[in-house]
């Protein structure tokens, strides 16, 4: 049986979770990749790096700043979009954790 976690456990566990489905598709990291090349950018800016349609593009920030891996910014009639760094290094660190709790001595 598996004992029951505690919820602060659980919650960050959740949190993992929806970042790392977060960064699960590869168009994701593409706009990461390219949100990280500069200070901030709008969603057009992605998008005329990206070979997607814009509607793709914002679907997929979206689901990247409700993983909380990205900040948006209303900037008069555009939306500019930021990597959250922190929130990145975060995953990585839980990440870290995770695998080193499962690989003692890697």
């Amino acid at each position: 049986m598996i004992e029951s976690l505690p919820e602060a456990r659980c919650a960050d566990s959740r949190a993992m979770a929806l970042r790392l489905a977060a960064l699960s598709h590869p168009a994701r990291i593409e706009i990461l990749k390219r949100l990280s090349a500069s200070r901030c950018c709008s969603c057009r800016e992605i998008v005329d790096h990206l070979d997607l349609a814009q509607s793709t593009v914002s679907q997929h920030l979206k689901i990247l700043v409700e993983a909380g891996l990205v900040r948006f910014e209303a900037d008069h009639q555009r939306s500019r979009y930021a990597v959250d760094h922190s929130a990145l290094a975060s995953v990585s660190a839980s990440l870290t954790d995770l695998v080193n709790s499962c690989c003692p001595g890697r």
